[in-house]
């Protein structure tokens, strides 16, 4: 059985991916702030919630103890757990508003990616396959998006400098790109957000499952086969022709 880890996994993409890995056959571990949040999506599985904050490097060494311990590895790492900063203008940004999206987005999933690449070169057998969560966004940014827009671009660079430093040990990393998933994160554009353009306009969104679908067959592949990137969107939202 094969050991997948899903961070961010108390609600949203992370709580769907977690349970189509669960589906599949996995044996999934959950990670998130939120103990109760992680009980919901384990829903009386076999899967392990592991409460866990990521912006904190002794947490993430105390997840990474945990799997190995229980499993002795890890063959899937989805790098989810993310967050956004109040839509307002950049000068208006307090610098605490743009840290916790950094220690988040960014420094959370270096530690874990740090972390699982260390485990995954040194169990048996070797290698592993670690799978980013970008966004749309890092390559064609919303209005008064700075710190989510600056952070998923990072990740971008993330995700290539471990698909290059993993190659060696049999490490394949990936990244989905996703756009209007339907989740809490997205409800407001139901409403009507922003446009590059100034006006306000609702957005469509697109069914979790799709990213479930497209997170599994990454996951799937065997590691001589690699989706490096991946964008998964809403087929009438405005990305194409955006900016």
């Amino acid at each position: 059985m094969k050991i997948a880890l899903v961070t961010g996994a108390g609600s949203g993409i992370g709580r769907a991916v977690a349970k189509a890995l669960d589906g599949a056959g996995y044996q999934v571990v959950l990670a998130g702030r939120r103990a109760d949040a992680l009980a919901e999506t384990a829903g009386g599985t076999q899967m392990v919630a592991v409460p866990t904050d990521v912006t904190k490097p002794e947490d993430v060494k105390a997840l990474f103890a945990e799997i190995e311990s229980r499993f002795r590895r890890i063959d899937v790492l989805f790098n989810n757990a993310g967050m956004g900063a109040p839509p307002v203008p950049m000068d208006e940004l307090t610098v605490d508003q743009w840290l916790s999206v950094v220690s988040v987005n960014l420094n959370g999933a270096f530690y874990c990616a740090q972390a699982a690449m260390a485990l995954m070169k040194k169990q048996q057998p070797g290698g592993g396959r670690i799978i980013n969560n970008g966004s749309i966004s890092a390559q064609t940014p919303r209005p008064n998006s700075a710190p989510y827009t600056a952070t998923k671009h990072a990740i971008t660079g993330l995700t290539k400098s471990i698909a290059l430093d993993g190659r060696p040990f049999g490490i394949a990393c990936g990244q989905i790109d996703i756009g209007n998933a339907a989740s809490e994160m997205t409800a407001r554009m139901t409403a009507g957000v922003p446009q590059a353009n100034g006006t306000v306009m609702p957005e469509p969104r697109m069914d979790l499952r799709h990213v479930a679908d497209a997170v599994l067959y990454m996951a799937g592949l065997p590691l001589d086969a690699n989706v490096l990137t991946m964008t998964v969107m809403a087929t009438t939202m405005p990305l194409v022709g955006r900016g």
